[in-house]
């Protein structure tokens, strides 16, 4: 199973919650990729979301560019979990075929909300961006196991 994460610019929300999913996830078959709606081409991941990564997993993706959503991505991944809920809804209305993989990640594991974009934040709003991706995250993880054994 391939899963996507969609934001809108790949540096923050979704690059942070595909670290935090392949660090913690230990089943084999599947594997999480991120990708942005509106990338700003040569774009980087953002330092404080890299600084939270590398202190919390231990990876250090500060050279990390963005990735640009393309059909190819979309058409490779089996779930599509995006941040907010505007952003699924411009993915299912430009990829109508598609709509039944794509869901905002908190509705996908039974929880209110959205996560919000930290860009231009201080370090703390990524650190409070970055422990609910965690949280939601593992939610998710214990979902998909669920699933599996069902």
């Amino acid at each position: 199973m391939n899963i996507l994460f969609v934001c809108t610019g790949n540096t923050c929300r979704s690059f942070m919650a595909e670290a935090i999913f392949n660090s913690l996830n230990n089943m084999e078959e599947i594997t999480a990729k991120s990708a942005g709606i509106a990338v700003v081409p040569g774009s980087v991941s953002s330092s404080n979301a890299c600084k939270i990564i590398n202190e919390d997993i231990n990876i250090d993706l500060s050279n990390r560019e963005a990735v640009q959503l393309d059909e190819e991505i979309l058409d490779q991944s089996d779930l599509i979990l995006t941040m907010t809920y505007s952003a699924k809804d411009l993915l299912s209305n430009l990829s109508l075929e598609d709509s039944d993989r794509i869901f905002c990640i908190t509705e996908y594991v039974g929880q209110k909300g959205e996560i919000l974009d930290p860009f231009g934040g201080d370090i703390e709003v990524y650190k409070n961006t970055y422990e609910q991706l965690k949280n939601i995250i593992l939610l998710l993880l214990k979902k998909l196991k669920e699933d599996r054994q069902n």
